[in-house]
């Protein structure tokens, strides 16, 4: 069963640029993850602040096992390739869980 989990971050105005450009800088550093599916950075295209990072994975377990993993850790330490000290980009995250209950192929 797939599960899709869903980290919602509020983003301040004009800092949402950085927020792409630091998953950019990480492309590809969780693909040979067990259990993971893929991953998509979604920026809104109206008012809202909020960007969505959705990750598919095989279940619950493999989410749980990177989640719990030292990659994780390191890939969410808030430091810059060169080890500068990087402050967050969002001022808040919340985690969404879900799995999928229908849906179309193409």
């Amino acid at each position: 069963m797939t599960v899709i989990k869903i980290n919602a971050i509020d983003v301040p105005a004009g800092s949402g640029d950085e927020l792409a450009h630091r998953f950019a800088a990480r492309a590809g550093s969780i693909d040979g993850v067990d259990g993971f599916l893929g991953f998509e950075l979604l920026k809104p295209t109206d008012e809202r602040s909020t960007w969505l990072v959705l990750t598919r994975w095989r279940d619950d377990a493999a989410f749980e096992a990177w989640r719990d993993s030292a990659a994780f850790g390191e890939s969410h330490r808030h430091g810059s390739s060169d080890g500068a000290k990087q402050r967050p980009v969002g001022t808040s995250a919340q985690l969404w869980s879900y799995e999928i209950a229908g849906g179309s192929t193409s």
